[in-house]
């Protein structure tokens, strides 16, 4: 199905910036449809042969339009069972929008059609859109209801009308969605989780049964009509330290905003909408949402990451307490042998630390693994710089990895660079490199080196050093990858670790 923006950009006149509104307004139409009981139907003027001027009037006739969006009730049934974003109808094929984009006006005359079978009240909404002084009109909303269940209104079914007409009017003014605002976040309140309609002083009018309940779980004792909505949620709010003194005129009704407010151990979020129609603020709609439970398992899942982060943190003191035992034990070796085994042992100890380390400081299991491999590569350099006058560097980069696959690709490094710098140089130095490529799928390591190469009778799979047993042991078993030695083309060696980065286990 194409996107609106795709439609827009190429089936009509209209510019980014008006795709912007109309992006802004369709992010929150659907507290437009809820409260009406009603399907939306956004429609726009198909591409013109000849652009008129954005400000003409009367607006430029319209050849026929584009249906770009489409939404659905929550609260009632649909009127349009069948997708129409895509559709393109001529011109006079639905009178009421042709009406609405010639005069500037909702146009809610004419009885119900009865095409599909069932009646449905037909609406539109012209969509102005207002930039400073500067206005536009980008289209006309059709709202349909299905009449199929018509029966007498609530109390809550007036409401909702009653604010639905008034959103409708704001948007026929260029006044809704809030010009320069963000758009709606997924998690902000909807209709049907609570609803509070303020007059113009910010008293509740009407409080449906959700909101009510939200309320109740903050402290509340008393009804909600009659109140002045933001000096009651102060004074539930109420802990005895500074508060937001804009507290009370956002809940007024007197500024479009989110707010949180937590008492009695609950936790209620409300998003304001004040009500300006015709230039005159009447009131406000308030919409409740109970996220206590959200937020309870948002803290429960802080407090899991603090535990895990600090479990590696002390994983990795306790590392390096025992590469500076290791590191003592070495000292006081008389052995060469021994003191050379010991001095290994601190290397790789100290690049499994590197990993809790940056584990510690992190909120998830993954990691920016560049910074590991430049103190892996660095730690190495520092310990045989003044012996071979080499000094490693990285090209390329590996990206985000998670912590089963960084910690054995940090030894791997660890052994590959220490075996390069112990046995690939003469006094003469050279040049050595850690080579990342990355893909969606595979990371490819090589360690580069244009130093003496490898010896005539060398074989990975037969060789007593422990350093490369390790490397191939991580490398095939631990991370179901591939090794290569092979001679680097001008002299050297290049060790190539392949691996896949969607990790599995090996089979047992």
């Amino acid at each position: 199905m194409p996107t609106l923006s795709d439609l827009v950009r190429h089936q009509t006149d209209l510019d980014q910036q008006d795709l912007e509104w109309l992006h802004l307004l369709v992010s929150d139409w659907q507290l437009l449809a809820d409260l009406s009981f009603a399907d939306l139907v956004l429609w726009v003027p198909q591409k013109a042969a000849e652009t008129a001027h954005p400000d003409a009037w009367p607006p430029r006739t319209v050849d026929g339009w584009v249906c770009v969006a489409q939404m659905r009730p929550t609260t009632g049934p649909t009127a349009y069972p069948d997708d129409l974003v895509g559709r393109i109808v001529r011109t006079g094929k639905r009178g009421l929008i042709d009406v609405a984009w010639r005069e500037r006006r909702i146009v809610r005359e004419g009885d119900p059609e009865w095409g599909s079978g069932i009646p449905v009240r037909e609406e539109s909404i012209p969509i102005i859109a207002r930039w400073g002084p500067r206005s536009k009109m980008l289209g006309v909303i059709q709202r349909s209801t299905n009449l199929s269940s018509a029966r007498t209104p609530s109390r809550l079914e007036l409401t909702y009308l009653q604010s639905a007409s008034d959103l409708a009017q704001m948007i026929s003014e260029g006044r809704f969605p809030v010009p320069g605002a963000e758009p709606n976040l997924i998690r902000s309140p909807r209709v049907g989780d609570g609803l509070l309609r303020l007059d113009r002083a910010g008293k509740v009018t009407y409080a449906s049964p959700n909101a009510l309940s939200a309320f109740r779980r903050l402290g509340l004792a008393t009804d909600l009509v009659g109140v002045q909505l933001g000096e009651l949620t102060r004074d539930l709010s109420d802990t005895g330290e500074p508060t937001d003194e804009s507290l009370v005129t956002v809940l007024s009704g007197k500024a479009p905003r989110e707010v949180e407010v937590e008492a009695n151990g609950s936790f209620v979020q409300l998003r304001i909408i004040p009500l300006i129609v015709s230039g005159e603020r009447i009131g406000a709609i308030a919409l409740i949402r109970d996220v206590t439970e959200l937020r309870w398992r948002d803290r429960e899942l802080m407090t899991k990451d603090a535990t895990i982060r600090e479990i590696h943190h002390r994983v990795k003191n306790n590392l390096q307490t025992v590469a500076a035992l290791l590191r003592l034990q070495s000292r006081r070796m008389r052995i060469p042998e021994g003191r050379a085994a010991l001095d290994e042992a601190v290397r790789r100890v100290a690049s499994i630390a590197i990993v809790h380390e940056t584990l510690s400081h992190t909120p998830d299991e993954l990691i920016d693994f560049d910074d590991i491999a430049d103190r892996v590569i660095m730690m190495s350099g520092e310990i045989m710089a003044m012996e071979t006058r080499v000094l490693p560097r990285r090209n390329g980069s590996f990206g985000v990895l998670p912590a089963a696959i960084a910690t054995p690709i940090a030894m791997v490094i660890t052994e590959l660079l220490q075996n390069a710098l112990q046995h690939g140089f003469a006094e003469k130095g050279g040049r050595l490199e850690v080579i990342a490529r990355r893909t969606e799928e595979r990371l490819a390591v090589t360690v580069s080196d244009d130093g003496q190469g490898l010896p005539a009778d060398f074989d990975p799979e037969s060789t007593d050093s422990l350093g490369l047993q390790i490397v191939r042991t991580l490398t095939e078993g631990e991370l179901g990858g591939t090794l290569d030695f092979a001679a680097r083309p001008g002299g050297g060696t290049e060790v190539t670790l392949d691996i896949p980065l969607v990790h599995r286990p090996p089979e047992r």
